[in-house]
């Protein structure tokens, strides 16, 4: 059961991590925040996406972690957590950014993180 509450935190964690880093981008393609909005405030929106992120990525990294009872080492919670953000990254960037080109490469960039899930637990 600690290994999918921890992936169900991973994927919370990274939906708010992704529109802390990249939602201000699209705020300003909607002229939400205009170009002369200071830099500053941007910042404190982004902190204030980023602390639900951290109360989702700190519990999901103890809850996992073998050294305390979790199904995961270390390395492997690293793995699995960079999967789900790029995964989470490429939805919010096909649905969100419209217009966002998906390449042949990217799909071979997807598949070699896969593939890194499965040789980390290997």
């Amino acid at each position: 059961m600690s290994a999918l509450y921890t992936i169900i935190l991973l994927f919370v964690s990274n939906i708010f991590m992704t529109f802390a880093w990249y939602g201000h981008l699209k705020l300003q393609s909607v002229n939400i925040i205009t170009d002369n909005t200071p830099l500053y405030l941007i910042i404190a929106f982004s902190w204030m996406l980023a602390l639900p992120e951290y109360a989702c990525q700190i519990p999901a990294n103890r809850i996992g972690f073998i050294g305390n009872g979790g199904a995961f080492s270390l390395i492997q919670l690293k793995v699995i957590q960079e999967v789900i953000s790029i995964t989470v990254f490429t939805l919010f960037s096909l649905f969100i950014f419209k217009g966002q080109e998906f390449q042949w490469n990217h799909i071979a960039a997807f598949i070699c993180l896969v593939l890194a899930i499965y040789f980390v637990f290997q």
